[in-house]
């Protein structure tokens, strides 16, 4: 089977959510509902010095976008009671039947990375397909052709791993990679790991 996956360098990433906006245009989705999200996590303080002015202390800050990330082993998948969430065999995409589905939540419960999302209109989970239709014919997934910084990549995780190395999906404010998440990450250098982190994500919650 080829396992497709995603590439995000950190480094190169200015939280324009470019790519999240792209998707969310390009797929008309609800208010609250997000295929990608781009999260910005920051920390430190600023401090007061003794001639009266503030410095920084010890403050970072990077941001990190984030879709379903087609795991090996998608915990969605393995929770589904009625079968609705899928690993496509041929390219490892995971999608959603929504013909089966009956909105119980049980993958959004169950997913690490919360990427889906369920659609109150639809009355069935929404989540990012990879733009099976546009792989289907040899394009690329939208959020990756928006990106004006490169930040994001799309192809095999062979193809990706060759071009980029293993990278670091454990970094925060992502968790432990529990499911073999296919997302290589080029970690910011103020990154840090998962479970280990002094900071927080700042996105307001209409941002997400």
């Amino acid at each position: 089977m080829t396992q497709y996956a995603f590439h995000f360098d950190s480094s190169k990433c200015t939280g324009c959510k470019t790519c999240q906006v792209a998707c969310k245009e390009t797929y008309k989705l609800p208010v609250n509902n997000l295929y990608r999200r781009v999260l910005n996590y920051q920390g430190g303080a600023w401090k007061a010095t003794e001639a009266g002015h503030y410095a920084p202390d010890g403050v970072f800050g990077y941001f990190v976008s984030l879709a379903c990330n087609h795991c090996t082993n998608p915990a969605c998948v393995a929770n589904c009671p009625t079968g609705a969430m899928q690993k496509d065999e041929e390219t490892g995409i995971v999608w959603t039947d929504h013909d089966v589905c009956i909105g119980c939540k049980t993958c959004e419960t169950a997913c690490p990375y919360g990427a889906p999302t369920f659609g109150e209109d639809e009355g069935y989970m929404l989540k990012c397909d990879m733009c099976k239709s546009e792989v289907e014919g040899g394009g690329k997934p939208i959020c990756v052709t928006g990106c004006p910084m490169r930040a994001l990549d799309f192809g095999t995780r062979e193809e990706l791993v060759d071009k980029y190395g293993e990278g670091d999906v454990e970094v925060e404010p992502l968790p432990q990679d529990t499911t073999e998440a296919n997302l290589i990450v080029t970690p910011h250098r103020d990154a840090q790991k998962s479970g280990s982190g002094t900071g927080s994500v700042v996105n307001l919650e209409e941002e997400l």
